[in-house]
């Protein structure tokens, strides 16, 4: 992996931003806008349990889906209070994500405000909480839905991978999938280059999320992200400005993922083995073009 460091301000113009990195699709790291929100001071995990605790919530831990996993299918359930409780006693590798605590409390969707300045499309039904224990891990992916993402730490330290979407293959990813055969888990210790040397050509970005860190997230980057500490955050989602963008988005959403699902339930060895093939013709097309032997 060639890795750089996301570029940080404190604060930025509307104008800057949308000429520097939102046009370049480039991310950023603002960190004193979430400063300005009351959600900076208030929001910690005894505030959660208080107003949403008795919610039940799906938890996910650490495994890799395979060819017979269903994208986002839930590890197991519990209340959000007692999951929180877990979170604050020590490791866990369980984590939470597209949590909608806002439905079940929306008046704390007060504590924050809405970047307005700096994009169109939000989708405001829709912000999202993460939440993971220390160790917790979400592995390498793009979303699907290809929007742009603001995502704000809140609690504890989260180290983030960020590529491209054009890295795909060099990353490995699974045909019809938004998901990577590669295993990018505690990638710091060492990556195994052996079994997927195209990595070592992926162009990306490397960086430590802290309390308050705002990560600007370009349409279709892909990102893995590991829990240093205990934490949380929550994404502001904003759909693509041109028409393509959100064609590409809902294909995704619905055709991919739809023919991908009954792929997996009609044919899942067959599809599995295709897909796998297909993963390394790309990868090693990608070495070809850059004259790499390996």
């Amino acid at each position: 992996m060639q890795l750089k460091p996301v570029e940080k301000v404190e604060s930025i113009s509307p104008a800057d931003f949308k000429n520097n990195y939102y046009a370049a699709s480039k991310p950023l790291i603002i960190t004193g806008m979430a400063r300005q929100w009351p959600a900076f001071q208030k929001w910690n995990w005894d505030y959660f349990i208080d107003i949403v605790g008795e919610k039940e919530v799906g938890v996910y831990n650490n495994i890799k889906s395979d060819a017979y996993t269903a994208i986002n299918t839930a590890d197991g359930y519990m209340k959000f209070g007692d999951y929180l409780r877990k979170v604050k006693a020590g490791p866990l590798d369980l984590r939470i994500f597209l949590f909608n605590i806002f439905q079940h409390a929306p008046q704390i969707t007060g504590d924050f405000n809405w970047p307005d300045a700096y994009m169109s499309g939000f989708v405001k039904k829709y912000p999202m909480l993460f939440v993971g224990g220390q160790g917790s891990i979400t592995h390498m992916h793009f979303d699907i839905d290809m929007s742009h993402i603001l995502h704000t730490q809140f609690a504890g330290r989260k180290r983030v991978l960020l590529f491209p979407f054009d890295e795909q293959y060099k990353l490995y990813r699974k045909p019809w999938e938004v998901l990577s055969v590669a295993n990018y888990a505690n990638y710091t210790d060492g990556f195994d280059y052996g079994n997927f040397p195209a990595v070592k050509l992926a162009k990306g970005y490397e960086v430590i999320l802290e309390h308050g860190d705002t990560l600007y997230m370009p349409a279709g980057y892909w990102h893995h992200m590991e829990y240093l500490d205990a934490g949380f955050a929550m994404s502001l989602r904003a759909m693509q400005s041109s028409l393509g963008g959100k064609l590409n988005g809902l294909w995704k959403l619905f055709g991919m993922r739809g023919i991908d699902t009954l792929m997996k339930k009609t044919a899942p060895e067959w599809w599995y083995n295709h897909k796998k093939k297909k993963v390394y013709q790309n990868a090693a097309r990608e070495m070809a073009l850059a004259g790499n032997k390996f």
